[in-house]
């Protein structure tokens, strides 16, 4: 059986990004050279507990969109409120890793932000410790994602996990790798 082909991006990563981040930072192993490790995305599905085929939804969608299988989260406590009981199923998740990591990246930075409606770069905040954290309003910019079989628009988070000690690691990073930052 043939070696698999390395996704483009990590290709990207480690014939480019990695050298010009240990040059940078004067990293002394390349060890300590950050790297993406894991992309979590989320959706909180507000009405999801009147509707379950909501829940399904979501879960079909993010598969599509990641080529894995979603799990659905559950409320971890009762809020009255909102009609909410603990146990109840009130969003959908998926964690990438690796290869799917990869190929996702370069899917979200080099296909799917660039769709987003008058899109001028995303926010360069990141959390404090080299994580960085989205929001997006709708599927639609996926192309995995057919317009006209959606019923609703979902937003959805999606967080990218770095090694990186620090926002400053972290953000030249996700540059290298062609995250378009607004200025």
């Amino acid at each position: 059986m043939a070696a698999a082909v390395k996704p483009r991006l990590r290709e990207i990563y480690e014939q480019e990004v990695a050298a010009a981040l240990q040059e940078k930072f004067g990293f002394a192993s390349p060890m300590q050279v950050p790297k993406p490790v894991k992309v979590v995305i989320n959706m909180g599905l507000g009405r999801a507990f009147n509707n379950p085929k909501i829940i399904e939804t979501a879960i079909e969608e993010l598969g599509i969109i990641t080529g894995q299988k979603a799990v659905p989260t559950k409320a971890r406590k009762s809020i009255s409120n909102f009609k909410v009981r603990e146990g109840m199923n009130i969003g959908a998740r998926v964690t990438l890793r690796d290869r799917r990591m990869w190929e996702f990246l370069d899917r979200f930075i080099n296909f799917g932000l660039p769709r987003i409606r008058d899109f001028r770069g995303v926010p360069a905040k990141l959390s404090g410790s080299g994580d960085y954290t989205l929001g997006l309003k709708d599927q639609v910019i996926f192309p995995e994602i057919e317009y006209d079989k959606i019923d609703e628009p979902r937003g959805m988070n999606i967080t990218i996990v770095t090694t990186a000690k620090n926002d400053e690691e972290g953000r030249e990073l996700l540059r290298l790798l062609g995250m378009p930052f607004r200025r």
